[in-house]
């Protein structure tokens, strides 16, 4: 059986989440998690490149 790389538990499935730019793979409750912590860093970059009033992309 396959091991998570985020909790060292075995699992049937994995799946392939791209975090930080790499991809890994990790059980689906590692994912969510993953994906959620992407989105709020990406939300919070978001707000302080609008609050010091930064018009483009990196």
């Amino acid at each position: 059986m396959p091991t998570c790389k985020g909790c060292d538990d075995e699992v049937e499935t994995l799946v392939s989440v791209k975090v930080d730019g790499k991809t890994k793979k990790l059980c689906e409750d590692c994912a969510d998690r993953a994906r959620e912590s992407d989105e709020i860093a990406e939300q919070s970059e978001a707000v302080v490149q609008q609050m010091m009033g930064f018009k483009g992309r990196r």
